[in-house]
């Protein structure tokens, strides 16, 4: 879960399917068009270079395009990661502390914006990926020298995201598996803000 973490704060069932189904870019595309919102479950396993015993935690999200997004996790400790477009929240239960800092330019560079964003190719070079597992896939590498991940894999099944892979600078890998994905949910404005809990500490902007 931290590295998912780190990356955002830092820079800001499906089926198998026949092998005609459209290319991983076409169908990247064809989710930016057609979906302003969805909600779902993750599955994230963070896999060290040093070769210990990876890291798994599963919660939910929702996300409203461009920039809102809503990202939970619930097992096996609660964390809460929350962007109204402008500002991203990350509130530690077990701490009661909140950081927040503004979003700003490097949001567009982020493998969130890859799901949440805009303008991708101002971003990122994209790329078709070898399809693997019943899914289509695409490379998306940073165009910016500054990122702290070097490249992500998205699988998409179905036109939606089914999967992410994001490979960071320090040699680690997060695994994300997407699930219960709901395209274009009525989503209340209240579930892309946050206010700090009584007694919560409070740090950044």
């Amino acid at each position: 879960m931290k590295i998912f973490l780190r990356t955002l704060c830092a820079l800001c069932g499906f089926g198998f399917l026949a092998s005609t189904q459209a290319a991983g870019l076409d169908q990247l595309k064809s989710f930016l068009d057609t979906n302003r919102s969805a909600r779902g479950m993750f599955t994230q396993t963070v896999i060290a270079k040093s070769g210990k015993k990876p890291q798994r935690s599963t919660g939910i999200f929702a996300l409203q395009r461009p920039g809102k997004f809503r990202w939970s996790y619930e097992t096996p400790y609660k964390q809460l990661l929350v962007s109204d477009g402008n500002k991203l929240w990350s509130y530690d239960t077990d701490l009661n502390q909140v950081a927040v800092k503004k979003l700003g330019t490097a949001f567009g560079a982020s493998p969130a914006a890859l799901l949440a964003g805009q303008d991708l190719d101002k971003h990122f070079v994209l790329k078709e990926g070898a399809a693997a597992d019943g899914l289509e896939f695409i490379e998306a590498t940073p165009k910016g020298s500054d990122a702290s991940f070097e490249r992500v894999k998205i699988g998409f099944a179905a036109n939606r995201p089914v999967s992410m892979e994001i490979h960071d600078s320090f040699g680690q890998v997060t695994m994300l598996r997407f699930t219960q994905f709901e395209a274009n949910p009525a989503l209340p404005a209240s579930l892309f803000r946050f206010v700090a809990p009584a007694g919560a500490d409070v740090v950044g902007e």
